[in-house]
C-alpha cells in the first residue's frame, strides 16, 4: 500500500501517494485501485490541478458588505479544465477517505455547482440543502450566523434517511455557520456526517472550529 503524504506549496496543500517498496508493486497498486474506478494523482499532477484551480479564484473587496474579501470561482466555472480538476480532486479525496459514502448534500447556492457533477461520479445521490421558504413539502430548518448577516438553512425530510453516511460539499468555509447547520440537519434526521468538502477555506476565521470533530477537507487555504 502507499503512505500518503501532505505537503504544504504555497497557500494550498498538495497530497502525494508514494510507495517505499519496488517500482512492480507500486505499478500492480496503481492497478488495482483502477478497477475500482478510484485515480491516484501523481504530486506533480495534482499540484498542476490545485495550481490551476487557485489562479481562477479572484477577490472583490467591500462585497457583499463592506470589509468583505470576496472570493469568486466564477472563473473556474467557466473554465472547464479547472472545473474538472475540482471534481478530480474532490472524487479523489473521497474514494481513498470515504468509500462508503451514501449521499453528497449540497449547501445553496454554489454547492449545487459542484456536488451533483462529484456525486455522478462516485455514483451516489444528491440532495440539496436550501434557504428557508424554498422548497416545498414537509421540511426541517436551522438559523445560523454568517459573517455579514443571518440565515436559515431548510432541507426536504425525506432527502437523507436514517443511518445514511453523508458528505457535504459547498465552495467556502468562512466563519463555518452555514456548514455547521448543515450538520445539525443531518443530525436531525439520524444520518451519519462522514464529513465536509469546499474549494476555499479562509483559515483565518476558524470555521473549522465551529465544526468540532467533523472533518474539513479544503483544496485551497487563504
Amino acid at each position: 500500500m502507499g503512505i500518503i503524504v501532505v505537503q504544504c506549496e504555497k497557500n494550498y496543500a498538495v497530497l502525494m501517494c508514494a510507495c517505499p517498496v519496488a517500482p512492480y508493486v507500486s505499478l500492480l497498486a496503481v492497478n488495482a485501485c483502477s478497477s475500482t474506478q478510484s485515480k491516484i494523482f501523481t504530486a506533480r499532477v495534482m499540484a498542476e490541478k490545485l495550481d490551476l484551480i487557485s489562479k481562477r479564484i479572484r477577490t472583490f473587496h467591500d462585497f457583499p458588505t463592506k470589509g468583505i474579501p470576496f472570493k469568486d470561482i466564477c472563473l473556474i466555472l467557466k473554465d472547464p479544465k479547472a472545473l474538472a480538476a475540482v471534481t478530480d480532486l474532490f472524487e479523489e479525496h473521497v474514494r481513498r477517505t470515504y468509500p462508503q459514502v451514501d449521499l453528497i448534500v449540497g449547501i445553496d447556492a454554489r454547492g449545487f455547482l459542484f456536488g451533483p457533477l462529484l456525486a455522478q461520479r462516485l455514483g451516489v445521490g444528491f440532495a440539496p440543502i436550501r434557504k428557508k421558504g424554498k422548497l416545498p413539502g414537509p421540511t426541517l430548518s436551522v438559523a445560523y450566523s454568517l459573517e455579514y448577516a443571518t440565515a436559515e438553512a431548510e432541507m426536504q425530510e425525506d432527502a437523507v434517511s436514517a443511518g445514511e453516511k453523508v458528505l457535504i460539499i459547498d465552495d467556502l468555509l468562512a466563519t463555518g455557520g452555514t456548514l455547521y447547520a448543515a450538520c445539525e440537519l443531518i443530525k436531525r434526521q439520524k444520518a451519519e456526517v462522514l464529513g465536509c468538502l469546499v474549494v476555499i477555506e479562509l483559515k483565518y476565521l476558524n470555521g473549522s472550529e465551529k465544526l468540532r470533530s467533523t472533518p474539513v477537507f479544503s483544496l485551497i487555504q487563504y
